[in-house]
């Protein structure tokens, strides 16, 4: 089961590709030909589109132009593979397995889509929440009462943040734009409460925390090297998300302090 998990995360991975490249652009999933090379528009067969193998014997290279694959494509299908098997160790076959597996795949997607576009699809969103209270071990009252804490801690917390690079940050940075930024986005809203519902207030609160901190570094880079004021935050929501699930930090943290 292992093993099949770990294929069967690859093959879903395949298709969040699909999603990542096609959502955004509002264009059909559903289609009568093979997918094409996007340089030489030639039909990949499927033996030229095994998930994870065939990257590695292609060498990254298209078989007929020889163009270059991204690595995105072997990166997700790598990182849903991984997922889908530590989530069948933590949870085993079971309905929130199932369910933290699908709820896994729209973040992914949801984080990919924002990191290209730094804009998501609401409805990806509105998913996603749902998803987390089929995932959740809290019941239902718990779950909704977590959220709607979540969501109001989550005013406050984008009024400091918000007045932290409004004010600090664009003295810091000597960058005049930066004065008219808030913090968080709309799309952060529903994924925050969506942490919430799943992890509680206080794990909640450390996923939040990792995220903050795991964005520091990119959003430095961004604004000094790409002058790019804005940093897609969902991607780290993500990931402090799934490290605070897999890891439980705050076990650690009760047991240490």
């Amino acid at each position: 089961m292992e093993v099949f998990s770990f294929i069967f995360g690859a093959c879903f991975g395949s298709f969040l590709n699909v999603l990542i490249l096609k959502l955004p652009l509002n264009q059909s999933l559903i289609t009568n030909t093979r997918s094409k090379c996007p340089s030489c528009s030639h039909s990949i067969y499927w033996y030229h589109n095994i998930p994870l193998l065939s990257y590695v014997f292609l060498r990254a290279k298209c078989a007929y132009c020889g163009c270059k694959i991204s690595f995105q494509y072997f990166f997700i299908e790598l990182l849903s593979a991984f997922l889908t098997l530590f989530l069948y160790l933590k949870l085993g076959l079971s309905q929130e397995f199932i369910f933290m597996c699908l709820l896994s795949y729209v973040l992914i997607v949801l984080s990919f889509i924002d990191l290209k576009y730094k804009a998501v699809p609401d409805y990806l969103l509105l998913i996603a929440f749902v998803l987390s209270f089929f995932s959740s071990s809290f019941s239902l009252f718990e779950s909704f009462k977590n959220a709607f804490l979540f969501v109001g801690a989550l005013v406050l917390l984008n009024f400091v943040v918000t007045f932290y690079i409004q004010n600090i940050k664009s003295k810091l940075l000597k960058d005049e734009s930066l004065k008219t930024q808030e913090a968080l986005g709309e799309g952060d809203i529903p994924i925050i409460a969506m942490i919430g519902v799943i992890l509680g207030i206080s794990s909640g609160v450390i996923a939040i925390f990792l995220a903050a901190f795991f964005a520091i570094i990119p959003s430095i880079y961004s604004n000094l090297v790409k002058k790019d004021i804005q940093t897609p935050f969902i991607p780290y929501l993500v990931l402090g998300f799934f490290t605070e699930y897999f890891f439980s930090l705050e076990t650690f943290i009760k047991a240490f302090f």
